[in-house]
C-alpha cells in the first residue's frame, strides 16, 4: 500500500504531521505539500512559472505552488511509483458546502481522483487544531475501513468533517450530502500605508441549507460527515429544458 498525503495548509501544519503519524503503519508514505498556506486556491495549477521542490528536515516534500501543483508533479514525475491512496488534511476548518469549490484540501484529493486514484479529504470543523490528534485518528478509522471493505465504484472520492471535540473517534458517522452556504459576507476595505485602497476577501456565508442529510447539519449534531463528491458539474436534470430553449 502507498499513500501521497498532501494538504492546503503547508508543509508546516499541526493538521498534516497528525495524519501523517495516524496513518504510520499502514503502507509507504510520501508526503508533498505547499510551502505555505494556499487555503482557497481550488484546483489551480501553476502554469506562468516553474515549481521548485525541497524537502524539510522530517522528510516531508514542499513545493513553492498550489495543493493541486503537489499531487499533480507527485503523480506525473516526482514519485517513483503511483500511489493506491491520495489523502489530503487535516485542514484547520470546515470544508463543507459551497466550500468544496474552493477549497485547497478537497481539490489536492480532487486531483488524486482525477488520476483515478481513490482519494480523501479530511477537514475538522472548527479553526484551531483542538483535538486535532483524534482527529486523525478518526482519519486513519476511515482509511481503514475502506482499506479493509473497498467501495465497489473506484476510484472515489470523500470529503470528510470532523467536530473538533476530545470523543470525535467515538462520534458517530454520516453520509451526507453537500449544503450550501450564504453568500460571503461583505468585503473589507482598508487603506494601505500609501493612502490606497485594499480589500480583503470577507468570511464566509452562514449555512443556507442546513437541513437533515447535509454536512452541516450532521456536524451541527456531532457527527462526521462523510460526502462522496463527483466533479461533473452538468445540470442533468435541466438539460431537457435547455435543449427546448436552444431549439425555440
Amino acid at each position: 500500500m502507498r499513500i501521497l498525503i498532501a494538504n492546503d495548509d503547508g508543509y508546516l501544519a499541526p493538521g498534516l504531521a497528525a495524519l501523517v503519524r495516524a496513518c504510520e503503519g499502514l503502507g509507504e508514505i510520501d508526503v508533498v505539500a505547499p510551502e505555505q498556506n494556499a487555503s482557497g486556491t481550488s484546483n489551480s495549477l501553476t502554469l506562468n512559472r516553474p515549481l521548485s521542490a525541497y524537502t524539510a528536515a522530517n522528510g516531508f516534500r514542499y513545493f513553492n505552488g498550489t495543493p493541486s501543483d503537489c499531487v499533480h508533479v507527485a503523480l506525473t514525475g516526482l514519485l517513483p511509483h503511483r500511489p493506491d491512496l491520495v489523502l489530503s488534511g487535516i485542514n484547520n476548518g470546515a470544508n463543507m458546502g459551497d466550500d468544496t469549490l474552493y477549497s485547497g484540501t478537497v481539490a489536492a484529493a480532487m486531483e488524486g481522483f482525477l488520476f483515478g486514484i481513490p482519494a480523501i479529504a479530511f477537514s475538522q470543523v472548527e479553526k484551531g487544531w483542538a483535538h486535532v490528534d483524534e482527529a486523525a485518528q478518526v482519519a486513519r478509522s476511515i482509511v481503514e475501513h475502506v482499506l479493509a471493505s473497498p467501495p465497489s465504484a473506484a476510484p472515489w472520492l470523500l470529503n470528510v468533517n470532523i467536530p473538533n471535540r476530545a470523543d470525535a473517534a467515538s462520534l458517530p458517522r454520516e453520509v451526507t450530502r453537500l449544503g450550501r452556504r450564504h453568500a460571503s459576507q461583505p468585503v473589507i476595505r482598508q487603506i494601505n500605508p500609501r493612502g490606497e485602497p485594499i480589500y480583503w476577501i470577507g468570511p464566509a456565508g452562514d449555512a443556507r441549507d442546513a437541513a437533515s442529510g447535509t454536512d452541516f447539519h450532521a456536524t451541527a449534531n456531532g457527527r462526521i460527515s462523510i460526502t462522496p463528491l463527483q466533479v461533473d458539474l452538468t445540470d442533468h436534470a435541466g438539460l431537457p429544458a435547455w435543449r427546448e430553449w436552444m431549439s425555440a
